[in-house]
């Protein structure tokens, strides 16, 4: 199939931006996918930093790591995507996010809005100049139809002269198919 499903897609996109010696960020962890894609990417010189709130999703991102031998690669952390500014240094080249809940954890635990939105500004102020954020967004839950709705507006009135944002989906599926929302930084804000 020629057209990838928005997390393919993502992994598709960022495969060619992220380089061996980047820092990059998974800010949901979940349970480990993202991580140990980016930790592939990065080399053996390269960071990760992996943030999760709920301790079984860093556990399982833990055992994938080490079942992949990247675990020396990925700094896992146990705090909030919100928080990330705290943790990350500056001129990063990647942050991924896959919003909603932890596959095969508690749906009643899941993103928030508010903390999505300051996660979202902390890393378009952390990336270096050519970095990238990708979000992958859930508008078919209950919580996630408002925390989507409120990350697509936030991105459409992104400066254009500062970013360039994609928007990827597909529009004849039934259940709202996730979307992916890509924001290239083009210069320092």
């Amino acid at each position: 199939m020629l057209l990838e499903n928005s997390l393919a897609f993502s992994h598709s996109l960022l495969s060619r931006h992220v380089q061996a010696g980047d820092i990059v960020v998974d800010a949901t962890a979940g349970n480990g996918h993202d991580t140990v894609f980016l930790a592939q990417y990065v080399g053996e010189y390269g960071q990760v930093y992996a943030f999760d709130i709920q301790e079984i999703a860093l556990q399982r991102t833990q055992e994938r790591l080490q079942q992949a031998k990247l675990a020396k690669r990925v700094q896992l952390i146990h705090a909030s995507h919100a928080d990330l500014a705290e943790y990350v240094p500056p001129n990063i080249a990647t942050v991924m996010f896959n919003f909603g809940y932890l596959p095969g954890g508690d749906k009643q635990l899941s993103t928030q809005t508010h903390s999505s939105l300051a996660a979202l500004q902390s890393a378009l102020k952390l990336l270096a100049v050519g970095g990238v954020v990708s979000a992958v967004l859930y508008p078919g839950h209950f919580a996630g139809a408002a925390e989507s709705a409120a990350v697509l507006q936030w991105a459409q009135n992104l400066p254009q002269q500062a970013f360039s944002v994609l928007q990827y989906g597909f529009i004849n599926q039934r259940n709202q198919p996730p979307i992916l929302l890509v924001i290239e930084k083009l210069r320092c804000t």
